[in-house]
């Protein structure tokens, strides 16, 4: 059994276990982030190593985010079967071992074992997270959860480039990869030792009415810092399955994420050309402009904590920021701003959008049925890894045709889409409630 704080009036001593949940579990997703970039970041001493092109390489970062679309779906019903921590661990084994196959590699095989392994690990990130987020943490501090879980992500986005390239300068790209791995080596060793904090028992009840599976039921976390997991029954595999596939709210949620996933990809992939095509930025101007993107969503999702714990209309949030932040983009495409505000307004639009992160977060929450909270981010959130896999494909085809500010235009239109999604399902969980 787990042990479970029993002063009710001890407020810091429950408070301070959340936070140290909060903490863990944010290093844990930055590493994931982290890894999420490494090979994009050695693109140019791989090309010039194996003599490959950019096209080639662009298919490995493909694979991974193909094998972590397709495992995020299945690796939800593992972590619901399984628990969480295992499967933690699972993912950040996988990253240490993709980055000593990377640092090893003899080929262009090696590279694309690699890209596949740690694909598989980024798989059981979103699932794992918000199961132990969830369930461990109360639910006065759930927004600023969702929110530290956010910006871990953005700051593991942010350190990869200035990481990899540090010790590619110094030493050379076989040391880079290599210091990835003992990098996500310190992490997994991190959550062996804080193993208690990430402890959700599993109980494997029979469910029988799939209806009851599919309604939107999420429940808020249990007052104790230790939940029981009996307070969460977890449904049958199998009826689970049949239930949570065939729910209209839980695919709207799916292509919800594949549409903020391709605007955030338009982003990543094409601001440096574009801002370069457009208004004449140099490319390191450029690179700070992508990067404050990156920290503006950072700081954007630290409000927004704030936000989602103040209502319980957080569509109205998500909406309200998507819409901000694609005007902003497309400020910038229709070059109606001086050059000179161009890589503020990429800032700015970061901050609009990660304002809708933790309510983001939170409203998956609510359509998530009792027992099947990994089940549904699992499905969900691979449509995360959906939308970046498809959308550099079809902004670059764009690109090249000449049409330089359809990224941008691209991202309005995704962020558009995504914010009449979320008011859908909003909507869905008030009337199923």
């Amino acid at each position: 059994m787990q042990q479970v704080l029993r002063a009710p009036g001890h407020r810091y001593a429950r408070r301070h276990f959340d936070w140290k949940v909060i903490t863990l579990v944010g290093i844990a997703h930055a590493s994931s982030h982290f890894f999420q970039l490494v090979i994009p970041s050695l693109y140019v001493p791989l090309s010039l190593e194996f003599g490959l092109s950019f096209a080639e390489l662009g298919a490995v970062v493909a694979v991974f985010y193909a094998l972590s679309g397709l495992g995020q779906a299945a690796s939800g019903f593992a972590v619901d079967r399984f628990g969480a921590k295992p499967m933690l661990w699972f993912g950040l084994g996988n990253f240490v071992l993709a980055g000593c196959v990377l640092g090893a590699a003899q080929g262009y095989l090696w590279l694309l074992a690699s890209a596949a392994i740690a694909g598989l690990g980024n798989a059981v990130f979103h699932p794992v997270d918000f199961s132990i987020l969830n369930r461990r943490v109360s639910a006065p501090r759930l927004g600023h959860a969702f929110s530290a879980h956010g910006i871990t992500g953005n700051l593991g986005w942010a350190a990869t480039p200035v990481f990899i390239a540090t010790l590619t300068y110094f030493f050379n790209w076989r040391v880079a990869a290599f210091g990835a791995a003992l990098l996500l080596a310190a992490v997994l060793a991190m959550t062996v030792i804080g193993r208690r904090l990430l402890t959700v028992d599993v109980v494997r009840p029979v469910v029988t009415n799939d209806s009851a599976i599919a309604a939107a039921a999420g429940a808020p976390a249990d007052a104790s810092p230790n939940a029981s997991a009996a307070a969460e029954p977890r449904p049958a595999g199998g009826g689970s399955l049949k239930a949570l596939i065939s729910s209209p709210v839980l695919w709207g949620a799916f292509f919800f994420f594949l549409c903020t996933s391709a605007a955030l990809s338009a982003v990543q992939n094409y601001t440096v050309p574009l801002l370069g095509s457009l208004y004449g930025i140099a490319t390191v101007a450029a690179s700070t402009a992508l990067s404050g993107y990156m920290v503006g969503g950072a700081i954007g999702m630290i409000a927004g904590g704030f936000l989602v714990s103040a209502g319980p209309h957080s569509e109205k949030i998500v909406a309200a920021s998507f819409v901000a932040a694609g005007g902003v983009l497309a400020l910038i495409a229709m070059q109606v701003v001086p050059s000179a505000y161009a890589v503020p307004l990429v800032v700015l639009a970061g901050a609009c959008a990660g304002v809708a992160g933790p309510s983001r977060d939170m409203l998956v929450r609510k359509v998530a049925p009792k027992g099947a909270t990994g089940s549904v981010y699992g499905l969900v959130y691979s449509g995360m890894d959906t939308g970046s896999a498809l959308a550099p494909l079809a902004f670059g085809a764009l690109f090249d045709a000449g049409l330089r500010q359809a990224p941008y235009f691209g991202a309005l239109l995704a962020f558009i889409v995504a914010a009449v999604l979320a008011a859908w399902i909003a909507r869905h969980a008030r009337t199923r409630a």
